[in-house]
Formats: structure tokens, C-alpha cells, sequence
């Protein structure tokens, strides 16, 4: 079960929304995801019954709702919201909360907090820190790079030439994400972003070399921050690839966290020129992205001709 304690979340987020707290600090309460489905998302929304278990925000149309119906009604339909023990109430929009809901709040040890920015602003801030915080997670061994702008995750036995390649792209102008360890989360259903631990930030380990300080040796543009997993390119020993076809016609992909990566199969063997390879799967990749399959384009011109031969 993924969770993050309210404390937490009401100090990371203290100063972009300037969060106060009214009552309820001394209560222990997390945020939790129970479902492995769900997402950092799904636990935090406008004022909803249904969903006790959220993140409640009031804002001025809640307020205004709350006035309609009286402060009798209010009471017992957040009387019942409270039972269920959601993590806490914020109160966006600059509002000043009603008594009821203060008292309702202090029976029931709820935290209760405040924020001058716009219900919709605490939601949408909300959802984008939880979606980071709770996200699935998994550690993968392998170079993470932004290659052309994508998020490229170069993979492959020890000693097969990952660190080296990685430096000869450094060097023609892409960026280190992570090098041995990259951590993969899936912030959104079909979306892996990854990072790097911050032990191992903006170094290279090369054989023979040691470490790099890349951002030192080739500047802040050479390191990037965090990157969206696009493609896995594995690179494969000659002799663990002699049986590789050499015109592949269905599509490899590799399953990172439930989302289907696409997957290139690069063999290594001497003389070939690893970084014009990855540069050219690359960007073979965001033309099919495009529509532009060039397998697909040989494919139907080699029918065409055979149609036209048979004519």
C-alpha cells in the first residue's frame, strides 16, 4: 500500500500554496492508495460523499452550495463525511470557513486547512505532487539519456559498452539522466517517467576511467533532471545475436510497471558505430510516432511491384 503522511504533504507543499492549519495537527492521518489501479490522482478532489477517502477541497462553489442548504443540512452531510475519517479539509479560494464545518472538524480530530489560492490550483498542484509521491515504482540497471528528446534507457550484459556509449552521445550533444541505477515510476497510466537516485547524480562510471562528473567535464546541458521512458534499446553480444533477423517486422516492446516500452535490439560487435545506431533508432522511432513506418513503406511498395508484375 502506497501512502504519504499529511504532515508531509502539508510541508512540501507549505509555500506554493500557502497552506495554514486551523485544527487538527496533532492528528496522525496519511494519504493512502488501496487499489493498485489508482493513482496519485484519484485521492484528492472537490468536496465528494462518495469518496470519503479523499482529499476534501472546498472552494467557492462548495460554499455557495453550503449556503443553499442550509447550516442543519451542511452539519449532517459533513457529519457523515467526517465518520469515514478522510485525510483532511482544505479550504481554498481564500474562504473563511463556517462554524459548523470548524466545530465538525475539532469533534472529529480531522485536519482542517486553509489556502488563499484557487480550489482549482490546490487540486491541480495536489494531483501533480501525489501522482510524483505515490506513484509505482521499480529500479532498473541500465544508462538513462534524452537522446533527441526522448527518454532513452540503454540496457545490456556487463562489459557489453553501455557507459562508453553513453559518453560518445554526451559528446555529440545528448544528456545523462542516470547512469547503473535508474529509478522508473509510472506517474500516470501509461506514462513512466525515470530519474536518478540522488547518490548517483550527473556521474559516469566508465572502465578505466572511473567516475565522471559529467555536468563538470561538459557542462549544465550535458545532465538532465528527469526524463519520460520512450524507448529501451538493449545492445546484444555478436555471439548472442547471430541468429538476429536482419529486416524485424513485428515491433519489440519490454513491460516497465504494466506499460508496454518500445524495444530495440542493437547487435555490438567491432567496428560499428554504436552512437550513429541509437541516433538513427531514435530517430527511426519518431517517424513511426509520426505515421511513418518505413518497414511498412517497403512492404507495400515490394507489393505493389509484385501486383504490377502479375499485370
Amino acid at each position: 500500500m502506497r501512502h504519504i503522511k499529511l504532515v508531509q504533504l502539508f510541508e512540501d507543499n507549505r509555500d506554493k500554496l500557502l497552506f495554514s492549519w486551523v485544527v487538527g495537527q496533532e492528528a496522525d492521518r496519511r494519504i493512502e492508495i488501496k487499489l493498485s489501479n489508482n493513482y496519485g490522482a484519484d485521492v484528492v478532489g472537490h468536496i465528494n460523499i462518495i469518496h470519503p477517502e479523499r482529499l476534501q477541497v472546498m472552494g467557492q462553489a462548495e460554499y455557495d452550495w453550503a449556503m443553499r442548504i442550509g447550516e442543519r443540512r451542511f452539519t449532517q452531510v459533513f457529519h457523515d463525511l467526517l465518520a469515514a475519517q478522510p485525510p483532511a479539509v482544505i479550504v481554498a479560494d481564500g474562504l473563511v470557513p463556517p462554524v459548523s464545518l470548524v466545530d465538525a472538524c475539532r469533534h472529529s480530530n480531522t485536519p482542517l486547512i486553509l489556502s488563499p489560492k484557487a480550489c482549482s490550483a490546490v487540486i491541480d498542484l495536489l494531483r501533480i505532487y501525489l501522482s510524483a509521491r505515490l506513484a509505482d515504482t521499480v529500479n532498473m540497471h541500465g544508462v538513462f539519456m534524452d537522446v533527441l528528446g526522448m527518454g532513452i534507457l540503454i540496457t545490456g550484459d556487463s562489459g557489453v559498452g553501455k557507459s562508453e556509449l553513453a559518453l560518445e552521445l554526451i559528446s555529440r550533444g545528448h544528456g545523462l539522466v542516470a547512469d547503473d541505477v535508474v529509478e522508473m515510476a509510472r506517474i500516470a497510466p501509461t506514462t513512466i517517467e525515470g530519474r536518478c537516485p540522488g547518490m548517483l547524480r550527473d556521474f559516469l562510471e566508465v572502465r578505466g576511467l572511473g567516475l565522471l562528473h559529467i555536468r563538470t567535464i561538459f557542462g549544465e546541458t550535458a545532465s538532465r533532471r528527469k526524463m519520460k521512458l520512450k524507448v529501451i534499446v538493449h545492445l546484444q553480444k555478436t555471439a548472442a545475436s547471430g541468429d538476429a533477423p536482419r529486416l524485424p517486422l513485428d515491433a519489440q516492446s519490454q513491460d516497465v510497471l504494466g506499460v508496454p516500452i518500445r524495444k530495440v535490439v542493437i547487435p555490438v560487435a567491432a567496428g560499428r558505430n554504436l552512437a550513429v545506431l541509437l541516433e538513427a533508432a531514435v530517430r527511426n522511432t519518431i517517424l513511426q510516432l509520426r505515421g511513418i513506418d518505413s518497414m511498412q513503406d517497403f512492404m507495400d511498395r515490394q507489393q505493389r511491384m509484385m501486383l504490377d508484375d502479375d499485370a
